[in-house]
């Protein structure tokens, strides 16, 4: 990738890091694909997925649960509007929360620093459901992606290419000040943030960035940064010791933006670097259904057991609990003691699937901000462990404070 620098036009750069925004693979970097990794049946999986969750939204055990945007959710007992008309948690009988998948304004390549220490008068979400009045309808009831109309995908897909090009305005309300107000008003005390990369060859720098910003707004005491490396980087296992002796303790790894298989033979290398460094690693699990079909092969449920079943003693969180692929994670979950469910993004229904199976147990409160607003994912948490303290304090902190407590201490 090194001569690329010298070799590329702007035209070319611009195509790369579109691309790289999309998820799609810079050329060169990928291999041959095996059509056995993804084959009709798993397309079919998807289809009946979202056809069974759209039908069978407000049918399970909680009911109905749409309401009109972020602001909407002051209809349920826990949270209420402020003077200006924003939303806060009104609670207090419940511990404050760690919410373990958060991310930063994210700008690659070509695209302007975001600025990440300065205030702005409101975040501008991915899924901006209190952009407009009234606000978009939100289901708690389906997996959140299914919240999206064909309008807000296609702006989701600008804003993402912005991001690595002109510079995206969404992600400049993307910022430390901005979050820690919303955790505050949403009493979520911590936030584990992840940044990607993305393998571009320069601005690929999330990792450095993120900790200046985070040392400037003297906010280490709210904040836990990840590490992240490409699986492709010739430098990725040097980084990965950079990176903790730093003070990472979480690695993330995003099958789909990376464009890799979690099984691959070449990354048994990073994931032998994780286990001697004592690190963790954060997959985004599944499919999500937003990102670009070509990369869906990468995020099936059986690519990531050989990594989970090889390094017992590397816990592996599996982000969104996989997505759309829910029902192929939970039994990972079931099966290895080193495997950890992410709370965010399933419905109510689901994860009261969830809890059933694993009591509770490794599973993770998270947000995915900026994408939404932190008490989308607290409503429904709360919502599904109403009258089970135990449990909503586990997955709201508890959990995530034992997690965070057995790693980085190689």
């Amino acid at each position: 990738m090194g001569a690329m620098r010298n070799t590329l036009s702007r035209r070319d750069f611009l195509a790369l890091s579109s691309m790289a925004a999309a998820g799609l693979c810079v050329p060169g970097c990928g291999k041959p694909e095996d059509p056995g990794r993804y084959t009709d049946t798993d397309i079919e999986v998807l289809a009946a997925q979202r056809a069974r969750e759209a039908a069978s939204s407000g049918k399970g055990p909680f009911g109905p649960q749409t309401y009109r945007g972020y602001r909407g959710l002051a209809e349920l007992p826990w949270f209420e509007l402020d003077t200006d008309g924003d939303l806060f948690c009104a609670a207090d009988d419940f511990p404050t929360a760690i919410d373990f998948h958060a991310h930063f304004g994210m700008s690659v390549f070509l695209a302007p620093d975001v600025d990440l220490t300065v205030a702005t008068e409101r975040v501008e979400h991915l899924l901006d459901c209190d952009g407009v009045d009234p606000g978009c309808r939100l289901d708690l009831d389906v997996y959140i992606n299914a919240n999206f109309t064909e309008d807000g995908l296609d702006d989701l897909r600008d804003w993402t290419l912005a991001q690595g090009t002109i510079g995206s305005r969404v992600a400049k309300t993307h910022t430390i000040p901005n979050l820690v107000r919303e955790m505050d008003a949403s009493r979520v005390g911590e936030a584990v943030v992840l940044p990607i990369a993305v393998g571009l060859p320069f601005g690929d720098d999330l990792v450095d960035r993120w900790r200046a910003a985070i040392a400037e707004t003297s906010t280490q005491s709210r904040f836990h940064l990840g590490g992240t490396v490409h699986p492709r980087g010739s430098d990725r296992v040097a980084e990965l010791g950079r990176q903790a002796a730093e003070g990472a303790r979480i690695i993330k790894l995003h099958p789909t933006v990376q464009r890799f298989y979690p099984d691959d033979p070449e990354m048994m290398e990073v994931y032998e670097a994780c286990d001697r460094l004592g690190l963790a690693v954060f997959y985004h699990g599944g499919r999500a259904g937003i990102e670009p079909e070509s990369s869906h092969r990468y995020a099936l449920p059986r690519h990531y057991e050989a990594a989970i079943a090889s390094f017992p003693d590397v816990p592996f969180v599996l982000g969104h609990a996989g997505a759309r692929d829910v029902d192929g994670f939970i039994p990972l979950a079931q099966r290895y003691d080193n495997a950890w469910l992410g709370c965010h993004g399933q419905g109510v229904t689901k994860l009261q699937e969830m809890l059933e199976a694993t009591g509770g147990e490794r599973m993770l409160f998270g947000t995915d901000w900026p994408f939404y607003h932190l008490c989308a994912s607290l409503a429904k948490v709360l919502i599904v462990t109403e009258g089970k303290p135990e449990q909503r304090a586990a997955i709201l902190r508890g959990n995530a404070e034992r997690l965070l407590a057995s790693v980085g201490a190689a």
